[in-house]
């Protein structure tokens, strides 16, 4: 990636040309300030300082690797020495639209007043001494003697404690070019004498335009999400883009496909492993195994499975958190789309749970003499521990339920202490809590106020028993016991309920639903009821969704305290505060708890109780 006034670039040539091949980030390694991508506020700086004459005697530079420290280096050390054979420029600056008489040689490396040095093989006291015998005379030919370390961080003590007084009182046609990937391990002493310029890594769009650039360039045809892959891959830094597209071409042999650089990289299909985070959400462990399997069977390794899923998880987590995430473009858009909708109806905990259990399972999996069972095992704790409740939710479910039954919250149960009956006398009991409801006010969504659920006997002649459902919230709580994170969240947040009765639920879908779900739905009620369901979609308007309900109950409840008399006193102490959670310190009766109706201590949504 060259200005207009590059040097004619023998690299150029085709393959039929006589010049050797040059891989892509020596071809386009940039030659001037303008040609830098994602340096924004080092340019600035830079050129703010040659336009005001304040040029410091020493700069060093620090960043990931391939970020450009060494190309920068250079790029200073062209713009200190830029002259042109008619004598036109004075002095330093940065415009430099045509080549000058040093450029060429300064930037192969070649100019005699510019000496660079790799502090890794050079790294003694001796090597310091010769550059402090050479600064004293004056430069050859060049405005400046520029002098470029590589890896400064690697001299020795004894080399940095002789590097100081040349470095604190340099003579006036010396200038120092320090560049570092480990910031840390330089002196405090050098650090001082020289201004600091931090490389920011390179964010995966701007990454993604500079690689399409040089594709077109090169006459290569390269799917953009081919481009997203490899810009990710890079994690910031341009010279491993540009190798990754160097060998994704060679690797394609003709137009760069998606699934090849996938392939190349060893990575897995980005569909199906969203195909698997929504398996392990659903709690559908049986669907989960069979995608990584036929994962595995087509060669994807088991810690990079996982580690796509991790990597998936936090883009979930942080579109719901900054939604405007999911506009980067350096994402699919199968993997926007999608994220967007989880993460509207996953909550927090879930995903910070799948989260560390994936951190904690990607090391065990690379320690497993069986990677493949070890990864699965994974799988099958995520889907039936991530939505459990945390310790202090099942003591709070406890101590409300009486500690003695059985209370189910966010698809976990917390066990009875009672002796279990043996299995061959027991007669079949749903595993379905009781919900705790209103006994004096009609409900909000099943009309009268709802009876437990309960399993009836099983049928003299042997039928599986069916679980009757009597009210919208029971099939919430029914969901959240099936540990259906994707079911419970649908059904609190995408549907409004227009009418139910046992075996038929007819609703009303919100804008942002997926018309896919009803269904779906029909076949879970099913398999969890043991009888046949209709789900109806009506245009009717229908009743607020819970969700919604949750939402205002809350805000009722920030309202409330804030007119109380004891809290605004606090609130008026305290200049600025504001209410953020409120918490009851009891339990309360049924009839005022709103939560009741959901079968849990957690409200719809996710969050903790009456959290504002």
């Amino acid at each position: 990636m060259t200005d207009a006034g590059a040097p004619p670039n023998p690299d150029s040539a085709g393959p039929a040309g006589n010049a050797p091949y040059r891989v892509l980030a020596r071809k386009y390694r940039p030659s001037s300030f303008d040609d830098l991508i994602g340096q924004e506020a080092v340019v600035r700086t830079v050129s703010n300082a040659f336009e005001t004459g304040r040029i410091p005697q020493a700069w060093i530079l620090t960043g990931v690797r391939g970020v450009g420290k060494t190309t920068t280096a250079r790029i200073l050390a062209r713009a200190l020495n830029y002259e042109m054979p008619d004598g036109s420029v004075k002095g330093p600056t940065i415009h430099m639209p045509t080549l000058g008489v040093h450029c060429q040689a300064i930037m192969e490396s070649r100019h005699m007043d510019v000496l660079e040095m790799d502090a890794a093989s050079h790294t003694g006291v001796d090597d310091v001494r010769q550059i402090n015998d050479s600064v004293r005379y004056a430069p050859a030919s060049a405005r400046y003697k520029v002098y470029i370390i590589d890896e400064v961080h690697m001299l020795s003590t004894a080399a940095f404690n002789a590097f100081l007084k040349t470095l604190e009182e340099p003579p006036e046609h010396a200038k120092f070019v320090f560049a570092t990937t480990e910031i840390r391990k330089v002196p405090v002493t050098v650090l001082s004498r020289c201004q600091r310029f931090d490389l920011r890594r390179v964010e995966a769009d701007v990454l993604m335009k500079h690689l399409a650039s040089i594709a077109a360039k090169e006459s290569v045809e390269i799917e953009p999400e081919a481009l997203g892959i490899i810009a990710r891959a890079a994690e910031g830094s341009v010279r491993d883009s540009l190798s990754l597209l160097d060998q994704a071409i060679a690797h394609a042999a003709g137009a760069v496909k998606a699934d090849a650089v996938r392939q190349m990289l060893g990575l897995a299909d980005r569909t199906r492993v969203i195909d698997l985070f929504e398996s392990l959400a659903r709690g559908d462990i049986a669907a989960a195994f069979k995608e990584f399997r036929d994962q595995y069977d087509v060669g994807a390794d088991p810690i990079v499975v996982l580690s796509d899923l991790a990597e998936f998880v936090n883009f979930v987590t942080r579109v719901k958190i900054v939604p405007a995430t999911a506009d980067n473009v350096a994402y699919g858009e199968t993997e926007r789309v999608r994220a967007k909708d989880f993460a509207s109806k996953i909550s927090m905990r879930v995903l910070s749970r799948m989260w560390q259990m994936l951190l904690k399972g990607i090391t065990e999996v690379q320690a497993a003499t069986r990677p493949a069972a070890a990864a699965e095992m994974v799988l099958v704790r995520i889907a039936y521990v991530a939505d459990l409740p945390t310790p202090d939710e099942a003591i709070k479910m406890l101590e409300q339920n009486g500690g003695g039954s059985p209370v189910a919250s966010g698809g976990g149960a917390a066990r009875s202490s009672a002796p279990a009956a043996p299995m061959a006398s027991a007669a079949p009991v749903a595993s379905v809590a009781p919900v705790r409801m209103p006994t004096s006010s009609p409900s909000a969504f099943g009309g009268a106020a709802r009876p437990q659920m309960a399993a009836p006997a099983p049928d003299p002649q042997g039928a599986a028993p069916q679980l009757r459902i009597t009210s919208f919230t029971q099939l919430v709580a029914l969901a959240s016991q099936k540990r259906d994170v994707m079911t419970k969240a649908a059904l609190e947040g995408d549907m409004r309920l227009v009418r139910f009765e046992e075996g038929r639920l007819e609703i009303a879908l919100e804008p942002n639903a997926s018309k896919t779900m009803i269904t779906e739905l029909a076949r879970k009620f099913e398999m969890w009821t043991g009888r046949r369901w209709t789900v109806i979609v009506s245009n009717e308007q229908g009743q607020p969704t819970l969700r919604s309900v949750n939402q205002a109950a809350k805000q009722e409840h920030a309202r409330t305290a804030e007119a109380d008399p004891r809290v605004q006193e606090v609130l008026s102490r305290f200049p600025g505060s504001k209410v953020v959670e409120v918490r009851r310190l009891a339990p309360e009766a049924p009839e005022s708890n709103i939560n009741a109706d959901y079968g849990s201590d957690d409200p719809p949504d996710g969050s903790d109780g009456d959290d504002l």
